[in-house]
């Protein structure tokens, strides 16, 4: 069973994410990998922000929604959380990344996606 969502959490366990996903539509959960990565797999029903626009596109992200950021392993992301959790949002990182989320057998899309290597 997933955990429930903690708005003072500041990173989410892969398979809480994934059951949050299937049941929760308020959910914002944005890849903050580079183009070529998210091309290569990501998961199904993310938006995508690469870290180095997140700045200029922060306007995207709605502030009243919680936030999930992820990355390969968790670097990128994690510092995207602290900027927007420090900003006012209720952000998280997904613990581990897409390496760890692929470990656990969760999907990527598309079919037959894999983790790019950094």
């Amino acid at each position: 069973m997933s955990a429930p969502l903690d708005a003072t959490q500041t990173d989410i366990d892969p398979a809480d994410l994934a059951g949050l996903m299937a049941r929760d539509g308020e959910l914002q959960v944005i890849d903050v990998r580079e183009p070529y990565e998210r091309d290569a797999g990501h998961i199904a029903g993310t938006s995508h922000i690469p870290m180095v626009e997140l700045s200029s596109r922060a306007s995207e992200i709605d502030k009243e929604r919680p936030v999930v950021f992820y990355c390969r392993v968790g670097a990128r992301s994690d510092m995207a959380a602290q900027a927007f959790r420090a900003a006012g949002y209720t952000a998280m990182s997904m613990s581990g990344g897409l390496v760890r989320w692929t470990a656990e057998s969760l999907p990527l899309s598309p079919e037959g996606g894999v983790v790019a290597d950094h």
